[in-house]
């Protein structure tokens, strides 16, 4: 009997969960600090730190994954530094991949989580503070647990989307088999091939499974907490 998935398909669908959750685990404090800020912030310059926040999601993706490269390459300003004094090199590895990801999917955790806020009751917050709780209290007890549900669907979808995000990987990470070559690479790759049609379906399949999954959790992981939370 023939395994479900073949070692390479194996391998990509190990690299597009790893890629995926490495992704979400480095942006998602960073999502929240912008949503607040967004959300709560009033300074010059807002608008535009809004725009910039967004722009992943108008920009093509070659275009993000180019500009992570004279970023992050080993000679660019930041690439040069990590490399430099820590040894860490992106680009073309596992964790340029998760970059990649990362700066893509950050508007769409940035939106959930900034919907969610918007929604928070501030005069719960005002009557913490009158009765003497620190902002840091008002945040971990009140905001955070309220915010709980746009937090969630916002790190679930990233997630999801995660596992599809194919031109900023491409282009700064490249095509690598068993470092960087996640599904959407993989079917790609499949496609190329004069004889890949039916690795294409299955992993076209197992892509479109993935994702719906996804979406499917992230809206039940919604409508749980938010009825834990009686909203």
């Amino acid at each position: 009997m023939s395994p479900l998935l073949s070692s390479a398909e194996a391998d990509a669908l190990r690299l597009s969960l790893e890629v995926a959750t490495r992704s979400v685990a480095f942006s998602l404090p960073l999502a929240v600090l912008a949503a607040w800020v967004l959300t709560r912030v009033r300074f010059p310059g807002r608008t535009l730190f809004d725009a910039f926040v967004h722009l992943p999601l108008v920009l093509p993706p070659v275009a993000v994954g180019y500009v992570l490269l004279l970023l992050f390459g080993t000679r660019g300003p930041l690439g040069g530094w990590l490399h430099a004094h820590f040894g860490i090199q992106l680009p073309f590895t596992t964790g340029g991949a998760a970059l990649a990801t990362a700066v893509m999917t950050f508007p769409l955790m940035v939106r959930a989580i900034r919907l969610s806020l918007e929604n928070v009751d501030r005069g719960l917050e005002a009557a913490a503070r009158t009765l003497g709780a620190a902002p840091l209290d008002r945040f971990l007890t009140i905001t955070l647990p309220l915010m709980l549900p746009g937090i969630l669907a916002g790190a679930v979808t990233a997630f999801a989307a995660g596992l599809g995000e194919f031109g900023a990987v491409i282009t700064f990470a490249a095509n690598i088999p068993g470092v960087t070559r996640t599904l959407p690479l993989a079917l790609y790759t499949a496609m190329q091939s004069p004889d890949g049609d039916a690795l294409a379906l299955r992993l076209a399949i197992l892509s479109f499974v993935l994702g719906l999954g996804g979406l499917l959790a992230a809206e039940l992981l919604v409508r749980r907490v938010r009825r834990l939370l009686g909203r």
